[in-house]
């Protein structure tokens, strides 16, 4: 008799990161609700409660309260989760400095959406990239199968390199929204994801200190090592994705390239943007533009070297960014300048700033993104694209227009 190794159905992201969180057989959950996530925390609660999950879950008063108790519970070497959004991943920030300093392989699942104010529960990206500093590896998944897989390949990885990772989905856009996903029998992921053994955690009879003081003559070689782990990541991503490729048919890497092989312009995305961007860029290419797609799918490590390589022959990049760092501009776009700052013969860089806080990027977007940065001679930094009222037309109170100005 012939056992079958998947199961389609039909699955939200929530429920495709519950679901990869009970393949992985995790042993420490440790999370408090906040929208658009809390889907994952009563999933998981429930398989936990009906005894389909072996694991200890930890209700706590604040998402802080929830990192730090992951931190615990990966120091002793379980295999721990978590899961937030927005100003729940802000409340966090003490607490991955401390994760990741400590070299602990906790996984976190963040469910994009905008911080406040105003107030948004809607997708955007800079919640999660504005914790891009903190040591925490950082993935961003395009499909619920994509979430699905990320899971499994996040523990792959950070088992490895000890480092947390963190797997980011679009709120609502991906978080609500119910897809075909193959689910793998247990006994195929027990193959490629075995049980984890700490090689240093806390144990009686075995004094040992994670994150005690550094004098300045060792402080910095910490973060040397912490450096060097982040940099070994990229390829252990790669080798996991080769891996993962094998044993269920699907590989992932640090990029997803399509349409690049006569590209000359190319349209740089993160998450399920891309979906849009390949239908539009499908339907360019049949009018005969040279269009190509280049998925970032990890942002830390950032993917230096493959996007040096994978826009070799390029002459304009457009970079989209579902993000804002104020006084500055797009995130992605800020890196990938900085990737091609050194390469003699460089694409024109230009910078596009859209859909924040959920707002809809159509098919008629990245057209007319296209024909926008086709258009322009050289990059440009920081392009609003699909704003309402200009601000010249948005009322503000006649004693706040100076201050304002």
């Amino acid at each position: 008799m012939t056992i079958a190794w998947t199961e389609s159905r039909v699955l939200t992201g929530n429920e495709a990161v519950a679901e990869g969180v009970c393949l992985a057989r995790v042993q420490t959950i440790a999370a408090y609700p906040i929208t658009p996530q809390t889907q994952i925390v009563e999933r998981l609660a429930e398989m936990v409660a009906r005894g389909e999950l072996a694991a200890r879950f930890v209700n706590v008063e604040s998402e802080h309260s929830a990192m730090a108790a992951c931190f615990a519970a990966a120091a002793v070497g379980a295999r721990t989760f978590t899961a937030t959004s927005s100003q729940g991943l802000a409340l966090m920030h003490e607490m991955l400095h401390w994760t990741a300093g400590a070299r602990l392989p906790i996984v976190m699942a963040n469910v994009n959406r905008a911080l406040a104010p105003p107030w948004s529960v809607w997708a955007d990206h800079t919640d999660a990239l504005s914790q891009r500093d903190t040591g925490w590896m950082q993935v961003y998944a395009e499909s619920n199968q994509e979430v699905l897989d990320s899971i499994l390949l996040a523990y792959a990885v950070s088992e490895r390199v000890l480092l947390p990772t963190m797997v980011n989905l679009d709120g609502f856009l991906l978080s609500h929204t119910a897809e075909p996903v193959e689910v793998y029998a247990g006994h195929r992921v027990d193959l490629f994801l075995p049980d984890f053994e700490a090689p240093y955690r806390l144990r009686p009879g075995e004094p040992r200190a994670f994150g005690g003081l550094a004098d300045p003559g060792r402080y910095l070689e910490f973060r040397l090592r912490l450096q060097q782990a982040m940099a070994r990541a990229a390829g252990v991503i790669e080798e996991e994705g080769a891996r993962f490729a094998v044993a269920f048919g699907r590989g992932y890497g640090l990029l997803h390239a399509e349409m690049m092989e006569d590209a000359e312009t190319v349209l740089m995305v993160v998450g399920s943007m891309a979906t849009t961007a390949r239908a539009a860029i499908a339907q360019l290419r049949r009018e005969g533009r040279r269009v190509g797609l280049l998925r970032v799918r990890v942002m830390r490590p950032f993917p230096f070297g493959a996007i040096r390589r994978a826009l070799r022959g390029a002459r304009r990049v457009a970079v989209l960014d579902r993000n804002l760092s104020p006084g500055h501009h797009g995130i992605l776009h800020a890196e990938v300048k900085s990737a091609l700052f050194s390469e003699p013969a460089r694409p024109s860089v230009s910078g596009y700033v859209l859909g924040l806080g959920g707002r809809d990027v159509r098919p008629e977007d990245i057209a007319g993104i296209v024909a926008d940065v086709e258009r322009r001679e050289g990059g440009e930094d920081l392009i609003w694209w699909g704003t309402g009222a200009p601000p010249s037309e948005i009322p503000v109170p006649a004693e706040r227009r100076e201050a304002l100005a």
